[in-house]
């Protein structure tokens, strides 16, 4: 896989600080350009309006950005002191649109972010800048959640290595898009790549064993023998509600990056009903590289 370009929006906050680790792990291993880059939006400050109608706008609107490029020098100084250097770029607007303009006008090829991992009523009325970029963006998006942010805080710093990846397939179209990230991640970082589909439970025990050697069968033809050569690979069927299945089988195997399409859909349904690539991502032990269809 080559990646030559990485793109990190940063907020400031303990999930943004997390992405931004794993987004310069993956610069200076593939040797990438990085951009951080912050998005100051005015409907968060309080005297917006006021400054407006003041038609002190002009003024109001430079000493925020400027602001946004003091903290987010500081910031990147703060996690990156001696190491690697970004890119630092400050836009004005709506987040989630001024990610995916510059991403799609830098032709970036990645983008990594953190996610507060709000699940139900709270994502529904607060929106989710990660969530639009997820749906929206045309190159794969790495997502770190609260839960691997903690996991940073609390353990060793393990974000380098990748020793486990996990590919979750239904078998469909959509999901065979992410296939090739996967083959391609795991021979570059020498990792154990785990192929994952969850089946519908079944209360006719005598179809257990069946339905597991049909899938496992399918999984075995995602691997070609060739790649097969320079791969360590694993097989697992499960039975049960995918999204549960699958973090509980990435937890079992400690896996360190979880691979998934994430399909666009209607963000109010998917706030209300949830999906599995969000919910994944929201529940997970390890960061999530969604790719779209």
């Amino acid at each position: 896989m080559q990646l030559k370009s990485i793109l990190c929006p940063i907020d400031f906050s303990d999930f943004s600080a997390a992405a931004y680790q794993h987004a310069l792990s993956l610069a200076e291993y593939y040797k990438a350009r990085i951009v951080a880059l912050h998005v100051v939006e005015l409907w968060k400050y309080p005297f917006a309006d006021y400054a407006a109608q003041e038609a002190d706008y002009a003024k109001f609107s430079k000493m925020l950005n400027e602001g946004g490029e003091m903290q987010l020098h500081r910031f990147t100084n703060q996690y990156s002191p001696g190491g690697l250097q970004p890119e630092l770029v400050v836009h004005q607007g709506n987040a989630p649109n001024c990610i995916l303009s510059f991403a799609q006008e830098q032709n970036m090829e990645g983008i990594v972010m953190g996610t507060h991992g709000r699940r139900g009523f709270d994502r529904l009325v607060l929106g989710s800048t990660t969530d639009r970029v997820i749906r929206k963006a045309v190159c794969p998006v790495l997502v770190v959640s609260n839960a691997v942010q903690k996991a940073l805080d609390d353990g060793p710093d393990t974000r380098h290595r990748l020793g486990r990846i996990l590919y979750c397939t239904d078998f469909s179209n959509n999901s065979e898009q992410a296939r090739g990230y996967a083959i391609s991640l795991a021979g570059e970082y020498s990792a154990e790549l785990a192929l994952l589909h969850v089946a519908e439970r079944t209360h006719d025990v005598a179809k257990v064993e069946g339905i597991v050697a049909a899938h496992t069968q399918e999984l075995d033809k995602l691997v070609a023998e060739a790649e097969r050569k320079h791969l360590n690979v694993r097989t697992a069927v499960r039975f049960g509600k995918p999204y549960e299945e699958i973090v509980r089988y990435a937890t079992e195997v400690q896996a360190s990056l979880i691979i998934m399409t994430a399909r666009g859909g209607d963000a109010v349904d998917r706030a209300v009903f949830g999906s599995t690539t969000y919910r994944v991502i929201q529940l997970g032990p390890c960061p999530v590289l969604a790719i779209h269809t």
